[in-house]
């Protein structure tokens, strides 16, 4: 068998773990056999102790297991985990470091290899063989255990991690639970919120059954037995309608379904767990995933294809279990956080009206719909926890900081405190700043900076004007093709652009045209691709579709007859070309609705700079169309190279990078060259310091979600554009983007306005 093949195998083995202790326990016994030494073993950091524990041997004494550690100074192993490099020795006895421990059992061998186990820069442990003789192992050897301490360092990551709700004893077991533990995902909504966990299960989904202790484990079993006589009925009907219509073979295989629901079968395994404490669903979801994963890894592919037939059967009963739940609904509490796999609009529904305080999702991006519908109700979210042991969460108290991205379970009564002075004097800041709902965003020196707002939502209008908006920058046009199961008509969407568009009448309303592809998919219109950042996305998929182009115009024109408060805005444009099409289909639709009978005028018609080609064509750009505006979310991560829905690299998104201001910079003074309007949504807007910035380079509005409206406008409020202006002259100054933070922050203070800022969050380590 190749190397690659062996590699493959391991960390498909290692994959479908339930745990930390399988994934150690197969990975020492695989590599043992794969490179057929006689010992392999694993240490791993205990963030305790901040020694390095033997938790799993293949050849050592297994009795040493969980109760021999060793310091970063200590052994060989030691030493490996503190060079964060291999070390490859022909006789382990003769080096420096060597630490003899005799309750390892190690004096017999001389050989060692040791590589370390790394994940985002931190050493998690050491991978080590051994062998009898004296010798070094070779290049291949070195190669392949690097190569499998890599792939393996992320799945040894998330196991750790899913099982971080304890801290463990040195032999692994489970003692106290732990306080602070600190998870890392991606911030989707602004705010902190303390409160008790619910997790939202996808029915007939067995992968997000949570788990649960039983409140009544004979109910349970009643309820599982009569689960598994309502399969055993439908199966048996299903095999006796296609008796005639299939071959005794295949019609074989509902008896296997049926053998499989036998007393002294799966079910027995799942009354066991029940007895054990669990709930039906849990009891279900552990047993039917083990043997999953059992058939999933044999080498028969007969065998394994049976995997798919033992979920599906998994399924069956699950979905009889949740129908025969009744109305033993979820109790909500009144500080709900909900959370979920992926969080989706239908799940925020479920909760009661007032009990929602926060959302957390394991996976999904801050552009989700969920998160877009979390941002427009002023929900904390943090989304791509993907750490985060969903399953065993429920009704654990948790902190969500929707400023870091970062939530706590379990928090000590320290952290709760800390953070309930954020949310007191959050509270309290936003209470004072509904005064200037009526007011004007003016200068201390009488520079006035219209204030405008993004929607996407029906909700948001009413929020949006309570605020004091003068107008929308941004209305996202997919947001209702999203809520949908196939594309709406051209009426549909007269009737949602119409409400947008007579709510803020006189007041401008700038609707881009759909913005689909990359991380916003229509569930009706998939677009899959291998990177959707760079694909097709935009404008590129409107204009490859002129009928879905021209209907959504005609509608928004339409909608905006007799109101004339309309603003056409062309996402993502890369090119000259693109702008000119765009332009001309608006302008046949335009034709044809007055041919039509319409009286309706030429909307303005702008353009959103969101990928660097754009910035380079800003004036060319100009000298097309009627406005400018900037989307600095977008322009942000492309210019930096950097997804900020990925939480592996969304450390590295900033939108005080000097790259960042620059092309801000250059932009607005490329526009007004052609005397063209520049606005600028996104969430340096949104942030009082950027708003100063932003302001002082010369945009003409700023659009910002609702909810951080008053904010800005308190901010310039209580500025003058000159010192705004000094403000800009001494960031263009500084190199760092953590530099021109801090100079933000230490200006804003200066300021008086350094309640404004994002609050100072109490520094807790990761799990």
């Amino acid at each position: 068998m190749s190397i690659l093949k062996v590699l493959r195998q391991i960390v498909q083995d290692v994959s479908t773990a339930p745990d930390l202790n399988a994934v150690l326990a197969i990975t020492v016994g695989r590599v043992q056999k794969a490179m057929q030494t006689e010992v392999c073993s694993v240490f791993l950091h205990n963030q305790d102790t901040a020694r390095y524990v033997l938790r799993a041997t293949h050849g050592l004494n297994p009795e040493a297991v969980g109760k021999v550690s060793l310091s970063p100074d200590e052994g060989i192993v030691g030493l490996v985990a503190k060079r964060a490099e291999p070390i490859n020795l022909e006789d382990a006895f003769m080096h420096p470091s060597f630490h003899y421990i005799d309750a390892i059992g190690e004096d017999l061998f001389h050989a060692f290899l040791g590589v370390p186990i790394m994940h985002q820069r931190k050493v998690l442990g050491v991978l080590v063989v051994q062998q009898r003789d004296k010798r070094r192992f070779d290049e291949s050897e070195e190669a392949f255990l690097v190569t499998l301490s890599a792939q393996l360092a992320g799945i040894i990551a998330h196991a750790h991690a899913t099982g971080s709700m304890q801290t463990e004893s040195l032999d692994g077991a489970p003692s106290e639970i732990r306080k602070d533990i600190r998870y890392d995902g991606v911030a989707a909504a602004s705010g902190v919120v303390i409160g008790e966990i619910v997790v939202a299960s996808i029915p007939a989904d067995l992968d997000s059954v949570v788990d649960r202790d039983a409140e009544d484990i004979e109910q349970e079993k009643a309820d599982l037995k009569r689960a598994l006589v309502a399969v055993r009925k439908d199966i048996s009907e299903v095999s006796k309608n296609l008796a005639g219509r299939i071959s005794k073979d295949e019609n074989a295989l509902f008896d296997v379904y049926l053998r499989m629901l036998d007393d002294n079968a799966l079910p027995s395994e799942i009354y066991a767990k029940i007895d054990q404490g669990s709930w039906a669903q849990g009891a279900l979801r552990e047993v039917i995933l083990e043997h999953v994963r059992t058939f999933a890894a044999m080498d028969d592919p007969y065998l394994s294809e049976r995997s798919t037939d033992i979920k599906d059967l998994g399924k069956r009963i699950l979905q009889h279990l949740q129908e025969d739940m009744g109305d033993r609904q979820t109790v909500y509490p009144e500080n709900a956080v909900l959370l979920a796999d992926e969080l989706t609009p239908a799940m925020l529904g479920l909760v009661p009206d007032g009990k929602l305080s926060g959302l957390i999702s394991v996976t999904g991006s801050g552009n989700s719909h969920a998160a877009i519908l979390a941002r427009s109700m002023g929900i904390p979210t943090v989304m791509g926890v993907v750490d985060l042991p969903f399953r065993r969460l429920e009704g654990e108290r948790v902190i969500v900081d929707g400023y870091s991205g970062r939530i706590y379970v379990n928090p000590s009564t320290e952290l709760v405190q800390a953070f309930s002075r954020i949310v007191i004097d959050e509270q309290i800041v936003a209470d004072e700043l509904k005064e200037l709902r009526d007011l004007p965003a003016i200068t201390k020196d009488g520079y006035r900076l219209p204030l405008w707002v993004n929607t996407g939502l029906a909700a948001d209008v009413g929020r949006s004007l309570e605020q004091g908006a003068e107008g929308i920058g941004l209305y996202r046009t997919e947001i209702p093709f999203m809520i949908r199961d196939s594309f709406p008509s051209e009426q549909e969407q007269i009737e949602s652009y119409r409400t947008q568009l007579e709510a803020f009448a006189p007041r401008p309303v700038t609707m881009r045209t759909l913005d689909i592809g990359g991380d916003k998919a229509l569930p009706y219109f998939p677009i899959e691709e291998e990177n959707p950042s760079l694909g097709w996305r935009g404008i590129r998929v409107t204009l490859d579709h002129p009928e879905i182009f021209m209907v959504q115009v005609r509608a928004m024109l339409r909608a905006s007859e007799g109101l004339d408060n309309l603003r056409i805005m062309l996402p993502m444009v890369t090119s000259v070309s693109e702008v000119e099409e765009a332009l001309r289909q608006i302008d046949r639709a335009l034709a044809e609705l007055k041919e039509e009978g319409y009286k309706i005028k030429k909307p303005p018609v702008g353009v959103m700079i969101e990928v660097p080609a754009a910035v380079y064509q800003t004036r060319r750009f100009a000298r097309l169309v009627d406005f400018i505006s900037v989307g600095s979310n977008d322009l942000t991560q492309y210019l930096l190279a950097v997804d900020r829905n990925n939480p592996r690299v969304a450390g590295l998104y900033a939108s005080y990078h000097p790259a960042v201001l620059k092309a801000l910079d250059f932009i607005v003074h490329e526009a007004h060259k052609e005397r063209k309007h520049v606005s600028i949504c996104g969430e340096i807007a949104a942030d009082p310091g950027g708003a100063l910035l932003l302001m002082a380079m010369g945009y003409d509005v700023l659009s910002v979600n609702a909810n951080n409206l008053p904010k800005i406008k308190y901010a310039i409020r209580n500025v003058s554009f000159s010192r705004a202006r000094q403000l800009l002259l001494s960031v263009r100054s500084l190199h760092d983007a953590e530099e021109i933070h801090q100079e933000l922050r230490q200006s804003l203070k200066a300021f008086g306005l350094s309640r404004l800022t994002r609050p100072m969050i109490p520094e807790q380590k990761k799990h």
